[in-house]
Parts: structure tokens; sequence; C-alpha cells
């Protein structure tokens, strides 16, 4: 036995001792392959998955170094079956790959005849290959490349796709470093991207997902189409390209609800993509519309379901996904797998604040009490509508009150999920509130104006979570969310996330009401951003009231 931070058990679970000396190191090095489940106070659960393995293998991790780090920081022998385990689930990946053959086209070739003959067995497979070629390959039909990889992963043998790319309509495109330069681990994203062919690109809120983009297109050289989550983030990227690249205003179109241009790059939103008349996404044929030679997906865990039965469609076209975390709440996250490529990169936030382009953060949970005709209402409730009572509590405006004079002399961001109560907070704080319902003119307007520091304090909804830069932006208070969304509160911290001028601290509340489940959904938000080594001090709304907090 060492003492090591770490005890790792045959049901494949991984239990890191939070407040070991090794704990920081320890989570940086399984977090390329291992998932966090919980992260209570003091012991930190996560489990090794098949698809954090397989994505893991794919970076260029192998079994070797996976087994390494296990053996090296658990306290106790670990389990020889799941060694075992881990080697025989990351060498499923690859067995199969889909290549070009000179002579029949797209083919599926076995390095493990065993694993071919087992997957042409499966009625799903049958329909989506042609005739065998010799015992280790079999003809692909081209249009179904991405459904048989996504058949394939369901079946536990995650195909590598090495069968290339067309290379699109040529458009010269060329990055512009006039008073900027090219951060390491962007020029590192890039071409990681692009010498996978296709795949994920991870890195934190406010770290440059965009140059990223901006990068792979100029490797490209090529037509891009880059889809995005709203009309604010589709003028944020063009804005950045244009300032960024050799791109001029004629050469980028916008594809959303107020414009429908084409052009060599074209930025269009998931909202028009995905909008149906008389059943049929008329928008979709956006992807056919042009010989693009790039696919670019900003914040592709969003990615709506219309978005990926097309991506499968289209396995000929490289494309590239950027977000900042690769969690789903709908579980399909491979999907993004299969369809959009593996992850090539992958950069943890705190990496990243250690090299001083993201800020350091402070994550603050305040806990509120409800008063007694708030409890009475909430025990009465039917199951369905609790969160929303107690997520509106009036107990958290008065918190937000106080907060909010403690930072009177900082940019505040008040993020919230329920529209009347962001309209009685932007009311009581006498602030400007952004909505779903805010045109984007007045969004892009109030935006500026925070951005300035003529407006002080913005209260906002969902719309504000992603793609919207406000680098000025130092506090955010959370006062509800979308359930147990993780992916949700890391796109909420990383507003705040912008490196300071003055390299302050960037604070992150959460207003929670205790003993409900507010509480219980506050937990599971905060799981991905403990994965990344963030923790949440806990006070009660009484210290904040007082002000004896700091």
């Amino acid at each position: 036995m060492n003492e090591g931070p770490l005890i790792v058990q045959s049901d494949k679970t991984l239990l890191l001792e939070a407040d070991h000396l090794l704990a920081d190191q320890c989570r940086h090095e399984i977090a390329p392959f291992a998932e966090l489940e919980r992260a209570p106070e003091h012991i930190h659960t996560y489990r090794l998955t098949p698809l954090g393995l397989w994505n893991a293998r794919a970076a260029g991790h192998d079994a070797e170094g996976v087994i390494d780090v296990l053996l090296r920081y658990s306290r106790y022998p670990v389990p020889h079956a799941l060694l075992i385990d881990v080697a025989e689930t990351m060498d499923r990946y690859g067995r199969l790959q889909l290549r070009k053959h000179p002579a029949h086209g797209l083919v599926l070739h076995a390095f493990d005849t065993a694993v071919l003959e087992e997957v042409l067995r499966s009625k799903k497979v049958e329909p989506l290959v042609g005739a065998r070629i010799d015992k280790d390959s079999v003809v692909v039909h081209p249009s179904e490349r991405g459904h048989l990889k996504q058949v394939l992963l369901k079946l536990g043998w995650p195909a590598d796709d090495v069968a290339g790319y067309v290379d699109g309509e040529a458009h010269p495109i060329a990055l512009v470093e006039d008073g900027w330069a090219m951060r390491d681990y962007q020029r590192q994203a890039a071409q990681g991207f692009w010498d996978g062919g296709s795949g994920v690109v991870v890195l934190p809120c406010g770290a440059g997902k965009t140059i990223v983009g901006a990068a792979a297109m100029a490797i490209a050289q090529a037509t891009t189409l880059i889809l995005v989550t709203n009309t604010v983030a589709a003028r944020q990227w063009r804005d950045e390209l244009l300032r960024r690249t050799t791109l001029t205003e004629d050469e980028i179109g916008e594809y959303s609800g107020a414009r429908k241009e084409i052009r060599p790059v074209t930025i269009a939103t998931y909202q028009v993509m995905t909008t149906k008349r008389k059943g049929v996404y008329n928008h979709l044929e956006l992807f056919d519309a042009r010989d693009w030679g790039l696919i670019v997906y900003d914040e592709v865990h969003l990615l709506p379901a219309p978005i990926f039965r097309f991506t499968a469609d289209i396995q000929a076209r490289r494309r590239l996904g950027l977000t900042a975390t690769l969690v789903r709440e709908d579980g399909r996250e491979g999907d993004v797998f299969s369809l959009i490529g593996p992850k090539r990169y992958d950069a943890p936030w705190k990496d990243i604040e250690h090299q001083g382009y993201i800020a350091p953060a402070d994550c603050v949970e305040v806990r509120v009490t409800l008063d007694d005709r708030e409890r009475l209402l909430y025990a009465t409730a039917e199951p369905e509508d609790r969160y929303r009572l107690a997520a509106s509590s009036d107990r958290k405006t008065r918190v937000v009150d106080a907060l909010l004079r403690r930072h009177a002399d900082e940019q505040v961001l008040v993020i919230g999920q329920y529209l009347d109560q962001l309209h009685e907070l932007a009311e009581h704080l006498d602030a400007a509130v952004i909505t779903g319902e805010t045109t984007v003119k007045a969004r892009q307007e109030l935006f500026e104006q925070f951005r300035t520091g003529e407006v002080r304090v913005l209260v906002v909804s969902k719309v504000a979570n992603f793609s919207v830069d406000l680098p000025e932006a130092s506090v955010a208070i959370q006062v509800s969310g979308s359930f147990g969304s993780r992916q949700e509160e890391a796109q909420r911290l990383g507003r705040v996330l912008r490196p300071k001028a003055d390299g302050r601290t960037a604070r992150f509340y959460a207003v929670v009401a205790r003993d409900t489940v507010d509480a219980d959904f506050a937990a599971h938000r905060q799981r991905f951003l403990a994965e990344q080594g963030y923790a949440y001090r806990i006070v009660d709304a009484d210290e904040i009231l007082a002000g004896d907090t700091d």
C-alpha cells in the first residue's frame, strides 16, 4: 500500500481523496479518461466508461499510460481484472477501420477477422454495407459512412475513420496576427484537429475557441460553414473573423432568422437550421448549398438532433466541434464521437488559468432558507412545480441585493431560468433584462453598454449562456438554472472567466434554497466544474446579509 490519493475499485469507480496533497495532480492525470460522477466535500467519485477510454485513445493516450496513472496514484493494489478491462476496452478502438480502397471505394477493414464477422451478423449493420471483398474487408455505401459509425459504436467496436475527406471548394483564408499572437494551445488544438481529420476541441470558456476555428479555416483554405447557437453569436464570429483573418465582409454570410446569405464563409444558427415547415427541415439544404471544405460546430455539446441526422450524411466533409465541455444531458456524447469525431484536444481549465489566459474564480454556493409560507407551498406542491417554487424564492432577492452592494464597483451578471423571476429582479434592481424575447439589436446594444461600463448590472436568461463575449463581467449571481445541467453551470461560470486587466479573481455565486430539489440540482450542476478543479464554498445567506464573509 502507498499513500496515494486514489482508490481504484473493481466496479470501475475511482475514489479521489479531495484533500490529499496529490489530489490536484491526480485529478489532472485521470481527467482525459475518467468522468466525475459525484463531488461532495472529501471524496470525489469518478467512473471509467468505454466512451471515455475510447476518447482518450483517439486523443493519443494508450492503455499503458492509463494503467500507469492508476497504479501510480492508487492507495491499494488495483484489481487485476480492471486493468485487463481497461486494456481490452481501449484496444477495441481501431480494430475496425473505415478506409478508401483503390478499386472498391469506401470499405470497412478489420485487423481482426472475427470482429468483422461479429459485426456483420448485426441486422443493423447489414443494410449499411455491400459486397464482401475478402475475409477482412467489406464495401460500405458512402452515404452510410456516418450511420455505420454510429451503429459500430453501439456494438462496442468504434471504427477509426481514415477514409479521408473531399477538399471542398478552395478559398484563400489566412490569419492576420496584427497586435496579437496565437497561443501555443490554440495552435496545438487546430493542428491536432487537422492531423486527426475531424473531431472535437475542448477548451474553457474564454480561452479563444473562435481563434482555433479561424486557425483550422486557415489550414483548410476552403469554403466553410459555421453553425452557432444564436444570431448574437453569429455576429461575434463574423467580427472576430474580420479582425483575425484576411476575410472581408463580402466573403462572410449570415444565415439566420434575419438574413439568408450564402457566401464562401457562411455562419448559420442552429435555430434556423432546425426550423420545420410542413414537417420538412428546409434549411438543412444549406449543408449542400456549396461544396464546403470545412464545417465548424460551435458549442457542439448543444447540437440538435436534426443536425446530428444530417451530419451522418456528410462524413466526407471535415468537421470541427468546439466546446467547453463534452457533457450532454441527453446522453448523446456517443453521437458526437461517431458523427463529429473523437476528442482531438482537451485543455483542463486550471491549466489555462495557470497560464494567465482565463481568470481564477471563487465559486460560492449561498444557501437560503424558505420562509414558513414558501415552505408550506413547496411541501404541498406537485413534484413538477417544486423546483420553480424553490428556485424563485423571494429570499434570493435579498441575497442578490447584498451581493450587488458588496461588488458595487464591478460589472455583474444576474442569471436565471424563469422569465417572471428575472423581470421581477430587473424591476427591483432597476436593471436591464435580456431574455429570448429581447430583439437581437436590443441585445447587442445592451451587451455593448455593459462592455463600456454604461450599464453595470445585467439580468439575463439562458440566452446569455453561450457565445457571448463579455470580458468586463467579473461577478455572476445565479438564482435559477436548467434543473441539474452541468453544461449550463460551466457556461455560466465561463461568462466571468475572461482575464481581468487588474488580475482580480472572478466571483461566481449560486443562490440555492436548502432542503429542496434546488439544492439537489445544484449538487449535480457542480459536477463538471469540480472535475476541472473548482471547489464551491458553501455559506449561509445570513452571513452574506450580515456582511461577514469576504
